[in-house]
């Protein structure tokens, strides 16, 4: 058997976000390789919206909405806290790179013909919310134009679906879109409709959300003569005098060990779906596979065989926490705008409020972990609803006043006349729960939450429903029948893994780069710690971070602040 069955010089495993590292690579001259475990190409990032979080970037510019470096470096240090006081994987070098490298590989990209669109009115998750300096209300994020899947030919039916499904909607669209009693929701469904069905009609056939941004880049690969070996897992890291060389995978049954010259970057995903990991490396926050809305992919293998190579890591209680509420058929379903609009309220087992129901999902994963752990009660909590609510929103993927037979007969959700005829249902205090109810009745008349400050952020708000005042996201819930769901605090990801350095080099228990090796996405511990920022807080560390990789594994330095060494081999 020779020592080598393939040479390249950058492998990439995983064909999410890790494919802009791969273009990269391949645009800067280099041979690449991308290797997937699962049959289908995408990843995580392919599963969601496909928007990317990047201060200051040129639709910015071009759009007139101010920002700076400097702002976006107080938001995180505001939000995230300062670098000193925060996980290594948020040090200032790592924070600046991201801000400086994220509007070069935006230009990359640009230029390699992947169109975009910045999502106006997405805020960032934390703009307006008091103490916060440097947020954005007008959007820092951005997403992929519709991609037509018949570019790739075959491979189309190896591309993750989209989130939308069959309607070309864009993920900037949703918020708009959860409240068609609104003219402008009923203005944006009806161009989300209009897009589908003329898209249709020009025998077209779109995608959008993190689907699109995949179908691009691969598509682009594609084009160079990239290959890309699906059905093919990380087995091993080949490791030579403390230098990773390349791998051993595993395709078609059989191994394959795999040259890498220039160096291997792993970008394959977190361990949400291993319940061995989870239960590892818990510390208080014990998520469970059920809840989860991550990858199938995500088991963890990669990152325990970096850890088995030495990598330090951190954070790996953490996730991408999305509060959810499990469908008839045990599938969790992600709650967001559900908690942020009017007649809605969210309580404990024992009938109290205890959080701003509408703050971003990975904080009020946290909040329902702290106080299932400080008072009990919290996991599952109960998110409650009036008729009004029902009547005018969306709920999961159900219409406004369309809520599916079988979501009551099974008791995913529950239905009641009355609140305390709901609370026996749910087993909360019904005394308790009639005065939080009381008193919160008062804040959505009033227009102000005096516990929880509830509708101030500019986020809450755009998830809220603008036409509804004083409070956007305050309306009081009085108004039968009334309707209960269990929320558990699911994920969408894990956030905690292996540490790299500004270069995206993973780094050993010691703090030094461990040569050739590489990482991004959700096996490293995130540059975000423990906060989400803004929407595409989870790809666009992905992204920039798989694109710097391939700029250091070919000798070049993207961004300011780089300290950069020389690659492997060099």
């Amino acid at each position: 058997m020779p020592e080598w069955d393939h040479t390249t010089d950058f492998l990439v495993i995983g064909s999410g976000g890790g494919l802009v590292g791969a273009l990269r690579a391949a645009t800067l001259g280099m041979d690449v390789l991308v290797a997937e475990k699962s049959d289908m190409v995408g990843g995580s990032t392919g599963m969601s919206g496909g928007v990317i979080w990047l201060p200051d970037n040129p639709l910015m510019a071009r759009d007139g909405v101010p920002d700076s470096p400097a702002e976006a470096t107080a938001y995180f240090d505001t939000v995230v806290g300062k670098a000193a006081d925060s996980s290594p994987a948020s040090s200032d070098a790592r924070r600046q790179k991201y801000l400086s490298a994220g509007n070069e590989m935006f230009a990359f990209l640009e230029d390699s013909g992947l169109p975009f669109i910045r999502i106006d009115g997405y805020s960032d998750y934390y703009a307006g919310v008091r103490g916060v300096e440097g947020g954005k209300a007008h959007s820092r994020s951005v997403e992929a134009a519709a991609f037509d899947t018949r570019q790739l030919g075959e491979w189309a039916k190896r591309l993750r679906p989209p989130v939308a499904g069959a309607m070309t909607m864009y993920t900037g669209e949703a918020a708009y879109a959860s409240r068609l009693n609104t003219r402008e929701g009923i203005s944006v469904m009806t161009r989300v409709m209009a897009r589908t069905v003329w898209g249709r009609l020009r025998a077209k056939k779109y995608v959008t959300n993190g689907a699109a941004l995949i179908g691009y880049l691969l598509k682009d690969l594609l084009d160079r003569g990239v290959p890309i070996w699906t059905r093919t897992a990380l087995v091993d890291l080949v490791v030579e005098n403390g230098e990773v060389r390349g791998a051993v995978l595993e395709r078609d049954g059989k191994p394959v060990r795999v040259r890498a010259r220039r160096g291997v970057l792993v970008s394959a995903g977190g361990f949400s779906r291993n319940a061995q990991m989870r239960s590892d490396h818990s510390d208080g926050q014990p998520g469970r596979v059920e809840w989860t809305s991550a990858n199938p992919g995500d088991t963890g293998e990669a990152l325990e065989i970096m850890v088995k190579q030495g990598a330090a890591t951190d954070m790996l209680d953490e996730a991408w926490w999305m509060p959810s509420w499990l469908m008839p058929d045990g599938v969790p379903s992600m709650c967001l705008s559900e908690r942020c609009k009017p007649y809605s309220i969210m309580v404990d087992v024992h009938g109290n409020r205890y959080f701003n129901e509408a703050v971003a999902y990975q904080e009020a994963g946290q909040r329902m972990f702290a106080h299932e752990r400080d008072v009990g009660g919290a996991v599952p909590s109960w998110l409650i609803v009036d008729s009004r609510h029902r009547s005018r929103y969306v709920f999961g993927f159900a219409p406004p006043g369309r809520t599916p037979k079988e979501w009551i007969s099974s008791g995913a959700m529950k239905k009641a006349d009355t609140l305390a005829d709901l609370a026996r249902q749910c087993g909360i205090d019904a005394r308790n729960l009639a005065a939080t109810v009381e008193r919160f009745n008062g804040f959505a008349r009033a227009g102000v939450d005096e516990d929880f400050h509830r509708g101030e952020g500019a986020h809450e708000q755009y998830q809220g429903d603008p036409s509804h005042q004083p409070n956007a996201c305050l309306g009081p819930v009085e108004k039968g029948p009334f309707y209960a769901v269990a929320l558990y605090p699911g994920d969408i990801g894990t956030n905690g893994g292996v540490l790299c350095d500004e270069q995206a080099r993973v780094l050993d228990t010691g703090g030094s780069p461990i040569p050739g090796l590489y990482a991004a996405g959700n096996c490293t511990a995130s540059v975000m710690g423990r906060k989400y920022l803004g929407a595409g807080a989870t790809i666009g560390p992905s992204v920039v971070f798989s694109f710097v990789a391939a700029d250091h594994a070919h000798g070049t330095s993207v961004g300011e602040h780089t300290g950069a060494g020389q690659p492997p081999g060099h």
